[in-house]
């Protein structure tokens, strides 16, 4: 029964993911009508319009920590769940560009502050074995949310006189029924003997959890966590280098990998290969689903295989896909060649990287610290999310597709190095004795 309902719980709050993934991608079919209803230029259509969401979930992941510790995992997850909602709504119904800019901030808001408080809240309650898979979840919902906007996007492409205003605020629906969902599950059980010192409210949570009465053993471990270390103390100690820099390089790598700059442009890196526009908008879709399945199968090996053993499998896909795109884009390889060595490069992304960044980073940081290390990690990653992919225009039109993959490529040579000489296996770990190995 106990894991029926951690289950349930983590399902729950990784909703916020498929949430993520649904608010990222369904701009993409507004965009164009947007830009043409307006009449913006380039630049305040992309900086602005566009750009809004984007920034909205740098701020998040900077700041998503401060109400993580204060307010509760669970209380965090009910304001991002109103911040999606109000963002769906007041975007679809706004008559102006500035205003529909600030309602999409918000909706970035509620993204950024969701890569933080999900995976720690589902972290704080799976039992160790199970952790990865659970905290997976997240990463999961993320990949179907994208899917499930796109197949949005087409079926609301003819609805109505304004059809940009439906596939912007359908987003309220799931985010409603998130948002009271939410109101089911418990408070993170480490939250509140870390933050809030209710050891009684805690013991309950964990005898749910457990399913059993003796919940002793577990609760005097967190409760030493508690005394060992004041809950005020900075993320930014040096006794805290080994996670910090864990959560730097994981962050570091998965954005130095191509993978949003490829995702945020597949259509034109198929058709810059040669594909027609129908063919290369085909492949995208394409992209989504090898992306799914092969996230699927990460979260199955992700507690069995290990985090360490998915990175390696991730850097050697990375490595081989991306050699072979830059080699079909120098030697002007054309046909089906670049689709299917992208379609390789996605799914080493998604067995790889992509199962296990949210996982890693939300268990090598001790409870009082977790939410503030994950605010440093996640913002790493989004910061170079912000950047990276809007040098690709100008590094296509400048040094061509080939150097841009040569030099992913390389990169991820880099990350397998790091992964052999720097990362631990956290698999079958409990958070209290990976405090333990990572912090000095």
């Amino acid at each position: 029964m106990g894991a029926n309902r951690i289950f349930i719980w983590s399902l729950t709050v990784a909703l916020a993911g498929f949430l993520f993934g649904f608010d990222t991608v369904v701009i993409s079919g507004a965009e164009q009508a947007l830009q043409e209803l307006w009449q913006s230029s380039d630049t305040f259509h992309g900086l602005v319009v566009i750009s809004s969401a984007l920034w909205g979930t740098v701020i998040g992941a900077m700041f998503g920590g401060i109400p993580t510790d204060l307010l509760g995992r669970k209380q965090t997850l009910l304001l991002i769940g109103i911040l999606y909602s109000v963002s769906a709504i007041g975007s679809a119904m706004a008559n102006d560009p500035w205003l529909f800019a600030i309602f999409r901030f918000l909706g970035g808001l509620g993204v950024g502050a969701s890569t933080i408080a999900a995976p720690a809240y589902i972290s704080e309650i799976s039992p160790a074995d199970k952790r990865g898979q659970l905290v997976a979840l997240y990463q999961f919902n993320i990949v179907f949310g994208i899917l499930i906007a796109f197949v949005s996007n087409s079926l609301l492409s003819d609805v109505g006189a304004t059809p940009w205003r439906w596939m912007i605020g359908v987003e309220a629906i799931p985010a409603i029924i998130y948002t009271l969902m939410v109101l089911t599950v418990p408070q993170s059980p480490r939250w509140l003997v870390i933050q809030k010192n209710d050891t009684d409210k805690a013991a309950s949570v964990l005898r749910l959890i457990h399913g059993q009465e003796d919940v002793s053993e577990e609760l005097r471990a967190i409760e030493q966590d508690s005394q060992s270390d004041g809950v005020q103390e900075s993320v930014f100690q040096l006794k805290y280098k080994k996670p910090l820099l864990l959560a730097f390089f994981v962050s570091f790598f998965n954005q130095f990998s191509g993978i949003n700059a490829f995702l945020y442009f597949a259509p034109r890196i198929f058709e810059a290969a040669g594909l027609e526009a129908s063919a290369a908008l085909l492949s995208s879709i394409g992209v989504g689903v090898t992306n799914l399945l092969f996230t699927l199968l990460g979260m199955y090996l992700i507690d069995r295989a290990g985090r360490k053993q998915l990175l390696y499998i991730g850097s050697v896909g990375y490595i081989v896909s991306l050699t072979l795109v830059a080699c079909a884009f120098g030697f002007g390889w054309q046909g089906l060649a670049v689709p299917i060595f992208l379609f390789m490069f996605i799914a080493s992304h998604a067995i790889g990287q992509g199962a296990v960044i949210w996982v890693f980073i939300s268990e090598i940081f001790p409870t009082h610290v977790r939410a503030k290390g994950q605010a440093f990690g996640v913002s790493v990653h989004w910061v170079l999310a912000a950047i990276i992919p809007s040098l690709v225009p100008l590094l296509f039109g400048s040094i061509g597709p080939a150097p841009v993959f040569a030099f992913f490529a390389f990169m991820m040579v880099l990350q397998l190095l790091w992964v052999f000489r720097y990362v631990p296996e956290t698999k079958g770990k409990s958070l209290e004795d990976l405090e333990a190995l990572l912090i000095e």
